[in-house]
């Protein structure tokens, strides 16, 4: 989901943008670097299409073998088996520490150029010297390209073939599709063990919401994110993640007077009781307030979910890979579980 920042540039701008750090939390576990699965050798050297969900067929006389992509698109290639093929990543890559932001998942962020590390960063120089061949990002919303600035696009698009991949108004599912088939075009072995065990562990996590849904009938989730001034519920008929939670049969709060792009709608911290619910699923992204923070506010404190402990971190901006995605679906099964009805 963008923050809520992007969403006003959204409405100033009539382009989506991004304004916060991704926290992505989830690595699948027990998969390491040494059995990712390893490239196709087919038509490495010959001509080379992919039609992405502008929709534009994109086209090279041989398949790109320098892609350079948003971190958490990066990402997603990588826990689909691609890996020296990423040589440039521009979003959130490295946190103050200089250890890997964990929208980076398991790519090597040492053995990459890293062309911007929040928003509105993108070095055009670096990027032509890293002489791209693919650049790859999320489209929120058509004709977006998800962390690209808009004043220097004109000058970034044109060096290489561009692919975006739809990430809001269709269910989780749909992106992680599309990053496979991606990665399948670029040389990935989508039958490697790595790529079949996370999604047998996706397929197993999906039917745990089922079950616990099953189980635990009646809870009423709410997805917010928190801002000094303001309360954000999240639309489950835009947000990919929430839209597939409902597909699972989760009872998600869907807001009725939406911002522009539709994500949410923002509400004064007075008003944060306005939608009841039994569980609460916060954004966890740096840029939005914790746990700790929203202590200060009178009206959280109130609601029944804080009071009676049912708050859970929600990955707003999921990766979309069936690695990156399964521990999502685990820990909401688990949240689902163990919630008590409140309302």
């Amino acid at each position: 989901m963008p923050d809520p920042l992007s969403a006003r540039r959204l409405s100033r701008r009539g382009l989506l943008a991004a304004g916060g750090t991704a926290a992505l939390a989830a690595v699948l576990a027990g998969c390491g670097r040494d059995d990712a699965a390893k490239p196709n050798s087919d038509n490495a050297s010959g001509p080379w299409s992919f039609t992405d969900d502008r929709p534009e067929t994109v086209t090279a006389d041989t398949r790109p073998t320098r892609v350079v992509a948003f971190t958490g698109s990066a990402a997603a290639l990588v826990d689909f088996g691609l890996g020296g093929e990423v040589v440039g990543v521009f979003g959130e890559t490295k946190k103050a520490d200089g250890s890997a932001d964990p929208q980076a998942g398991d790519l090597d962020v040492e053995s990459v150029e890293i062309l911007g590390n929040v928003w509105g960063e993108f070095s055009v120089e670096k990027y032509a010297a890293l002489r791209p061949e693919l650049l790859v990002t999320h489209m929120y919303d058509p004709g977006a390209y998800w962390y690209v600035p808009d004043e220097s696009k004109d000058k970034i698009l044109p060096r290489a073939p561009v692919v975006t991949i739809t990430t809001a108004r269709v269910p989780m599912t749909r992106p992680i599709e599309r990053y496979a088939q991606l990665a399948e075009s670029l040389g990935a072995d989508l039958s490697a063990p790595r790529v079949t065990d996370a999604k047998a562990r996706f397929e197993a996590a999906a039917e745990a919401v089922r079950q616990a849904v099953a189980a635990n009938p009646g809870i009423k989730v709410l997805a917010a994110s928190g801002s000094p001034d303001l309360f954000y519920v999240s639309n489950p008929k835009v947000s990919t993640d929430l839209m597939y939670f409902a597909e699972l049969g989760v009872d998600i709060v869907v807001p009725t007077k939406l911002e522009a792009g539709d994500y949410f709608e923002a509400l004064s911290w007075e008003n944060t009781g306005r939608f009841p619910a039994d569980l609460i699923l916060l954004d966890n992204r740096s840029t939005a307030l914790q746990p700790t923070d929203l202590a200060a506010k009178p009206t959280w404190k109130q609601l029944p979910a804080v009071q009676a402990g049912q708050v859970t971190p929600w990955d707003a901006v999921p990766r979309f890979s069936y690695a990156g995605a399964a521990p999502l679906l685990e820990n909401l099964a688990k949240a689902i579980q163990s919630a008590k009805k409140l309302t």
